[in-house]
């Protein structure tokens, strides 16, 4: 590394907000060293859209990332959570960073998204083990390659059932956090990007304000707080960031049974169940927490699609055209309608209109084959959840096929969410600086990759 870049590493603690700050001692600390200001987020505020805003200071009508996943029109396929970076436009942090700071500056990622393929030097990302009978088993995604192997003996698997699911919690964070010390000791990259969830999983399950919440912080801020502590004691800028700020919710709303209803949405069924048609749907919505982006795929049914959604109940927006525009969502994998959610409100995947016709998968946790992010992941299917999961895992053990059918499919049971633009700063994502220097008010997502590259160059 240069003698002439400061190291920074950038921590991105989702889900933290000034309110839940309070609450956690080890990062107010952080902050009152250097300064702490509102971060100003994108629609929609979801992980992967405001994590590429970030990393390009572009909008999603340019980089292209306009929701955790989004109907692929080519192949008349709903994907969520890709991996490669070749899907993120514009141009990225690191690459601004060689240009200005030197060729050879190393970078690091470390569960940031869309990470297989940047041009990154250092790679640590999420990577299931799929085994041809269907056996799912933790793994990492690392480059170079012989990096997971190193991690695994220092710090065991990573823990990818405390990763998501209804057991996610600290384990995944504090792995997460202990591989970017270690990477960061050895490697000493001029730039290192730390994502710790934690805090988004309760937030999720029980809501913003109450106790639940405030121990996540609590948890987290020990995790969080010891790694920044540990990069600045070694000369180290350390940016704490999150990405949105999850507020309480009670409503979910289920776009896509409205559609159907309407006649719009097609369904096929064999004996796992129905199944989204998309090729035969003139319209259907791919919903992602509190924003949902209707595809629209004969637009003879613009105006039936429009009518069906005018009016249902928890619905705040439907953008189109020019205020589609306006929001920074004018881009060809954009729904043709953009739904926006009223605040206590949030959009579900549901299709079908009788559960014991739900698809099979619907009861599991299946982030790859669900046409929508499905929150009731987070969640046990009632008192004997964990005992069915325990009898489950005993077939494995014993190399039964088996389905991990604990997931509910009462979508009341979850009680917060984002993905608006927050009408209070309080509930909205925070950006600290160790550096007082470039205190800033306020920082729109779209600032932080300059603001990062100021770090880095001492301005």
């Amino acid at each position: 590394m240069s003698s002439n870049v400061t190291p920074v590493v950038v921590i991105d603690v989702v889900g933290l907000t000034p309110a839940l700050l309070r609450h956690m001692p080890r990062l107010s600390a952080l902050g009152k060293g250097g300064f702490v200001a509102p971060l100003g987020t994108i629609l929609p505020a979801v992980t992967c859209s405001v994590q590429s805003t970030l990393l390009t200071g572009a909008m999603p009508s340019e980089h292209g990332v306009v929701g955790n996943g989004w109907y692929f029109r080519d192949l008349s396929e709903v994907w969520l959570w890709r991996q490669s970076n070749r899907l993120v436009g514009g141009d990225k942090l690191w690459d601004a960073a060689r240009r200005e700071l030197g060729a050879d500056l190393k970078v690091a990622n470390l569960f940031w998204w869309y990470a297989m393929g940047a041009a990154t030097d250092i790679t640590v990302t999420p990577r299931p083990v799929y085994y041809a009978d269907g056996k799912k088993a933790p793994g990492v995604y690392t480059r170079p390659a012989a990096l997971g192997d190193q991690l695994a003996q220092r710090y065991g698997e990573f823990p990818l059932f405390q990763f998501w699911g209804p057991g996610a919690g600290l384990p995944s964070s504090r792995w997460i956090a202990d591989a970017a010390r270690w990477v960061f000791d050895q490697e000493r990259p001029a730039l290192t990007l730390v994502y710790l969830p934690h805090l988004d999983y309760d937030l999720q399950r029980f809501g913003s304000s109450g106790p639940e919440a405030q121990a996540a912080a609590a948890a987290i801020d020990e995790v969080a707080g010891a790694l920044a502590d540990h990069a600045r004691a070694a000369g180290a800028t350390v940016v704490v960031l999150s990405e949105y700020g999850i507020t309480d919710v009670s409503r979910p709303v289920h776009v896509n049974r409205r559609l159907r209803e309407a006649g719009l949405l097609e369904v096929a069924w064999n004996p796992a169940g129905e199944l989204l048609d998309t090729f035969a749907s003139p319209a259907f919505a791919v919903a992602d927490h509190q924003v949902a982006h209707v595809y629209v795929t004969d637009p003879r049914a613009l105006d039936r699609a429009r009518e069906a959604l005018t009016g249902l109940a928890g619905v705040a927006q439907i953008l189109e055209g020019e205020s589609r525009k306006a929001a920074g969502l004018d881009h060809p994998r954009a729904g043709d309608l953009v739904l926006v959610a009223e605040p206590d409100a949030w959009f579900t995947y549901y299709y079908w209109l009788d559960d014991a016709r739900a698809p099979d998968f619907a009861r599991t946790v299946e982030i790859h084959r669900k046409p929508g992010y499905d929150p009731a992941e987070l969640l046990f299917d009632g008192g004997g959840a964990k005992a069915r999961a325990a009898m489950r895992l005993a077939q494995k053990a014993l190399g039964f096929r088996y389905t991990m059918d604990v997931i509910p499919l009462d979508a009341s049971g979850v009680r917060g969410s984002h993905g608006r633009i927050p009408a209070r700063d309080d509930d909205g994502p925070v950006l600290l600086c160790s550096d007082g220097r470039l205190r800033r008010d306020r920082l729109a997502a779209t600032e932080v990759k300059r603001f990062v590259l100021d770090l880095m160059g001492g301005r």
